[in-house]
């Protein structure tokens, strides 16, 4: 850590002394000379670059000759060298385009807000059929997991240390999260890169947006951008634990000067690193766009069908530290049979504690995206869209000499059993946003949603009384969320920015769980949550940045399945980022500090509930306090580094632990006082090192993540070990030809766990814990090629 420290001081150092021209500009309408506030200014083919003010003006040091991209919404892009850059005029797109579908859930320079941009390129050099979560590793304050070890089916995301059910995630402006886990399932949406345009990860509370509550962070993807011309795209690859994907796309360009259809079909198969974690993975894309002068109107739909053999339950960690005598004594005190033994004991890394031929989750997810941008007048427009998904599936199950009175059978005591737990749902609703870009001193925007989920929950025996159904339920969830953002220039170096954002949501759930728990709930929460920044321009290359924001979300499904008497409370969270960001001619650099103070986080404590089932209980106050330092630096003409580093403290205050005692069948409570919270390593770091020669790019991709702890105790006897990967990634583009690509993953092969749980309990006067493991996969590789024409 501390070699890293030094590393980032030296090069801030050195930076200081790079030396280029400066330069000023101002970027207006070609016609009515107005200047134009938001305008972005980059280098090409690099992630340097500035955003004009609200007279227009933007300032950079760079070369005389670099080549700069203009981008505003509504004007078409125009390429400029720094040379002639003092007076920039942009001309009205004949039409609108793709980017303010997403304009207004995302942050920009006056947000205040630490975020990072990813483009569909940074994406590409990378996707050989690995989900999203592994191509968003190496940005700033990211854990990733997969339960396969492969990063291909089942896969997670942790920003912050926040979880999945803690990010929020949209496509084009839509929510994505499941409405009652609030996870995001991305083995539902295999290789949606492929149609992915850009990414913004917004890291803490972020701005508002719809959807489930950011309390680590958000997602913010936008797909396919408008293509002119017509195409095709060819991309294959394969690799390591038979991993194959192959993705075709087309497109017919601009037809009569209005029309675009874009689409796209993809198969990804893999074995998976842990045994028996096979997935078969197939997806489509499709859009039909309409660009008009005054109108944008796009349809897209994508689909995702999945089956994936488990990989859910974990490796015991006395398998992966391959005790002969610690196996032996997990296999006495949890009474394995002999099968379950010899596949314990012979299985090695690769264990998988599932044996049954089709142990597999089978889930299908349609959606339907209708989205549209009306220019209401010169300074007013509006975006107006609607969705639709509809999902299906189920996950089957072996369970050997079940009593079957649990199934609701009295005619036979007890048998082998196979089932099925359906979920069927429907998830639907609008959202809108209206702009006013009308003055030089504020913009404003105005948008919300309204969505509605209707699930189904049922459990279905295939076997040995096929079709007895024995619990069923129905979830009906109403969110409805209004906000209004404001950027207002106070004067020629201060920026305010706010941001309102009500929400109120209905959840009634009705029915029976597994184990015959009854479920009658109907809760309604309101919450206000509003967000503040200032900006100073303190000169042309630096900046700070201040803000305070709240976020508030609902419990889950899980929360009232397992706690069916009393209901838990909604949890809070008030976000405080300070920040200061400085660029140059060869580099880019932002320091964020920030204090995420918690109220009433659900956290696992060790509780358990009438039928032995581990639930999240209100931790009454807890924060993650942290500094995040991101630098980009041009090395040399041909060399350049991309690094972060993350260091945080993230604790529970006054924490206890409540353990089961199977003696007397108590809970037992432990009080631990101020502890870490569970899975939130205190030193996170990134680092990409990219070398460039003509049609030749070769990079080093490295990844550390610190200790983590499986539970909230600091108990160093539950925690993952740090772990550091390195990958290599080899690319060569042919002029006019195809491009090829090798990963080559963990080229060290490091033995590391990206994720696990724990938990302990009391029997015969002693304290037992059973810490289970993800193991990921060891060196591997991926060989990729893709032709466009």
């Amino acid at each position: 850590m501390k070699k890293a420290t030094t590393l980032i001081i030296t090069l801030i150092l050195c930076v200081q002394s790079v030396f280029a021209q400066k330069v000023q500009g101002t970027v207006f309408d070609q016609d009515s000379k107005a200047p134009l506030w938001g305008a972005s200014v980059t280098v090409k083919g690099s992630q340097k670059g500035n955003v004009t003010d609200a007279k227009g003006h933007f300032n950079l040091t760079v070369s005389s000759q670099a080549v700069l991209v203009v981008r505003f919404v509504g004007y078409d892009p125009l390429e400029i060298t720094a040379d002639k850059a003092s007076q920039i005029a942009l001309k009205k797109s004949n039409f609108l385009q793709d980017e303010v579908v997403v304009r207004a859930t995302r942050a920009d320079e006056n947000s205040a807000m630490a975020y990072s941009n990813v483009s569909a390129s940074e994406l590409g050099k990378s996707n050989l059929g690995q989900d999203m979560p592994q191509l968003l590793n190496f940005t700033p304050s990211v854990v990733t997991t997969s339960d396969a070890g492969a990063s291909v089916g089942y896969t997670g995301i942790r920003i912050r240390g926040s979880d999945a059910t803690r990010v929020n995630v949209t496509v084009n402006g839509i929510p994505i999260n499941d409405s009652e886990s609030q996870g995001t399932f991305w083995v539902n949406m295999p290789d949606f890169a492929s149609s992915v345009n850009s990414v913004q990860i917004q890291r803490g509370v972020g701005t508002s947006t719809n959807g489930a509550g950011a309390f680590g962070g958000s997602v913010n993807m936008q797909t396919n951008t408008f293509e002119p011309k017509a195409y095709g795209e060819v991309n294959a690859s394969g690799g390591s634990f038979g991993t194959l994907k192959t993705t075709l796309k087309a497109g017919s360009g601009l037809l009569g000067g209005k029309f675009t259809i874009d689409g796209r079909l993809s198969r990804i198969v893999s074995d998976g690193f842990i045994d028996r974690s096979s997935s078969n993975l197939l997806s489509a894309y499709f859009s039909a766009g309409y660009f008009g002068a005054k109108s944008f109107i796009r349809l897209n739909y994508f689909t995702g069908k999945e089956k994936t053999y488990q990989s859910w339950y974990g490796t015991p960690e006395s398998r992966i530290n391959g005790s002969v005598s610690e196996m032996q004594a997990y296999i006495d005190r949890n009474y394995l049979t002999a099968a379950e033994a010899d596949n314990l004991v012979n299985s090695g890394r690769t264990y998988n504690y599932y044996t049954y031929d089709n142990q597999t989750d089978n889930y299908a997810q349609d959606h339907y995206q209708l989205i549209t941008n009306h220019r209401l007048s010169e300074v007013w427009n509006i975006d107006l869209n609607g969705h639709y998904t509809y999902g299906r599936g189920y996950y089957e199950e072996f369970k050997p000499d079940a009593a079957m009175l649990n199934y609701g059978v009295t005619s036979i005591v007890a048998a082998d059993v196979i089932r099925r737990k359906w979920l069927d749902n429907d998830f639907y609703g609008s959202t809108f946003a209206l702009h006013y870009t009308g003055s030089q001193k504020f913009k404003f925007t105005f948008g919300g949603a309204w969505n509605r989920y209707v699930g189904r929950h049922f459990g279905v025996l295939v076997d040995p009384l096929p079709g007895v159904e024995w619990y069923r339920s129905r979830s009906q969830k109403t969110d409805i969320n209004l906000y209004a953002k404001t950027n207002v220039v106070l004067s020629d170096h201060w920026n305010a920015y706010l941001d309102l954002q009500y929400r109120t949501m209905g959840y009634r759930m009705k029915g029976t769980a597994d184990k015959f728990l009854a479920l009658d709930a109907d809760n309604t929460y309101d919450f206000f949550n509003p967000k503040f920044g200032l900006t100073h321009q303190i000169s042309e290359q630096a900046k700070v940045y201040a803000s305070v924001s709240a976020g508030s979300k609902e419990p889950s499904r899980q929360d009232f399945v397992d706690n069916p008497l009393t209901a838990p409370r909604p949890e809070c969270v008030q976000d405080y980022e300070l920040g200061y960001q400085r660029s140059g001619a060869k580099y880019g650099f932002q320091l964020n500090g920030y204090f995420m103070d918690y109220q009433d986080q659900l956290v696992l404590t060790g509780a358990v509930n009438a039928v032995g089932e581990a639930i999240r209980t209100n931790a009454a106050s807890s924060y993650r306090l942290g500094v995040e330092a991101v630098l980009n630096y041009q090395l040399s003409k041909r060399l350049f580094w991309n690094g972060n580093l993350t260091l945080s403290q993230n604790r529970i205050r006054n924490f206890q632990e409540k353990m089961t005692d199977y003696d007397t069948y108590d809970q037992v409570v432990i009080n631990h006082g101020n502890t870490d919270i569970a899975y939130s390593p205190s030193v996170i770091a990134g680092n990409t090192l990219t070398y460039s020669v003509g049609a030749f790019e070769t990079s080093l991709l490295s990844k550390y993540v610190g200790k983590q702890y499986l539970d909230n105790t600091s108990d160093e006897a539950r925690s993952i070990k740090a772990y550091a990967t390195q990958d290599i990634r080899l690319k060569y583009t042919m002029k006019k030809g195809p491009a090829f690509t090798l990963l080559l993953n963990n080229v060290l092969n490091e033995l590391y766990s990206s994720n696990g749980y724990t938990y302990s309990y009391r029997y015969g006067g002693a304290t037992t814990t059973e810490n289970f493991y993800y193991p990921q996969a060891g060196f591997n590789f991926l060989l990729g090629a893709s032709i466009r024409f």
